[in-house]
């Protein structure tokens, strides 16, 4: 019996840590964005609702309570 003793428990949180790391990889190329792309569209999208807004023709009126006369 000639060999290299492999210790299974050892073998086995290598096996998965490389397996997280190639899955962390796939998500960065799936789903990454850089913290400068997330905060250009952050933004972006508050502009442009500030910039509707703004070009709004008439302000939204309060409604009045509906008040039940009927007590």
């Amino acid at each position: 019996m000639s060999g290299e003793v492999i210790n299974l428990r050892l073998a086995r949180k290598r096996r998965e840590r490389l397996a997280k790391v190639d899955e962390a990889a796939r998500n960065r190329l799936l789903f990454g964005e850089t913290k400068s792309v997330r905060a250009h569209k952050r933004l972006s999208t508050e502009k442009a609702g500030r910039d509707l807004d703004a070009r709004k023709l008439e302000k939204p009126r309060a409604v009045p309570p509906i008040i039940d006369e009927t007590l």
